[in-house]
């Protein structure tokens, strides 16, 4: 049971990122700008990190490996806004469906760092992963001919931003606890978004006032604390190549919470993708257990066999 703990934490921390576009469509609805809900996602997910930290600990902060955590938080935040700035050029569902080419990317830089091919189970799950996600985005009803080459280049930057931030997450200052490797990250992201966001909402009466902070409280927590904090604990045990893989979850959870929250309508096309993208995130873990399954039991078998012989040896030696 144990083995299937960190592919679940993975996947449980891709769903909470499922369900951050539909809050900031229920932001954007409220009369707040998708800008204002990003800044407001980063800073309150700092504040509750910091609350963490001082709740779970009782020694001085460290800043030992602190140069990956940085990477790490900028990561996360230039993927929102790299990813953002692609809806200017391009539809939602294209967009989705670039950004979710980390499954192949991630892969990729998998096997160019450990300097191998990724398995037979793992290529195989790609390609559903890959041909699921048009459909399941509902890209079939889309004309892309009139799409400009900065769209497609941002959408892809997108997808390479995530790919990079679950790498690094995965290697950042092991030595150090995950309530403090989660203050770090947020307050670098929360950065990020200030930079190039809306940081104005602090000050200027938006974020709670206005009421924005109820949304920044639901972002904060499914779009920084617990995939962050999820992430850091099972990325080194999973690895990279995997955790692409089970990340994919993200799209059907996000279409799923968007026709519960939002009553949006998902065709039946729709639904045949979210099913392709089920069984190529199903596969390795499935596969993976047969293997060693029947690996264990032609062991035991082997084990059964060479007690046999020894007690036959042992009865014609007497």
């Amino acid at each position: 049971m144990k083995k299937y703990l960190y592919p679940l934490l993975v996947i449980l921390a891709a769903s909470s990122y499922g369900v951050v576009s539909t809050i900031i469509k229920l932001a954007m609805g409220s009369g707040f700008s998708a800008s204002e809900a990003v800044t407001s996602q980063f800073f309150i997910g700092f504040c509750i990190a910091v609350i963490i930290f001082f709740l779970t600990n009782r020694t001085k902060i460290s800043f030992k490996g602190v140069k990956m955590l940085i990477l790490a938080g900028v990561l996360t935040g230039c993927t929102n806004i790299v990813y953002g700035h692609s809806l200017n050029y391009l539809p939602a569902s294209l967009a989705v469906v670039l950004l979710f080419q980390f499954t192949w990317i991630g892969m990729l830089i998998s096997c160019i760092t450990k300097r191998q091919l990724p398995t037979r189970i793992e290529f195989i799950s790609i390609l559903f992963l890959v041909f699921g996600t048009i459909p399941a985005a509902g890209l079939l009803d889309v004309d892309i001919t009139k799409i400009p080459l900065q769209g497609w280049l941002w959408g892809l930057a997108a997808a390479l931003c995530y790919s990079l931030f679950l790498f690094v997450n995965g290697r950042a200052a092991t030595s150090m606890n995950t309530s403090s490797r989660l203050v770090f990250v947020s307050f670098f992201a929360f950065m990020m978004s200030a930079v190039f966001q809306s940081p104005e909402i602090i000050w200027n009466g938006t974020l709670f006032n206005e009421g924005l902070w109820i949304y920044g409280l639901a972002l904060g927590l499914f779009g920084m604390i617990i995939p962050v904090f999820l992430f850091t604990i099972a990325v080194p045990k999973v690895g990279l190549g995997m955790t692409s893989i089970l990340s994919a979850i993200e799209l059907p959870i996000a279409v799923m919470v968007s026709v519960i929250l939002l009553s949006e309508s998902v065709t039946t096309i729709q639904i045949a993708g979210i099913i392709i993208i089920l069984i190529g995130i199903s596969l390795p873990t499935i596969l993976t257990g047969n293997l060693l399954f029947m690996k264990k039991k032609a062991e035991k078998q082997k084990s059964k066999n060479n007690s046999y012989m020894l007690g036959e040896y042992k009865k014609h030696i007497s």
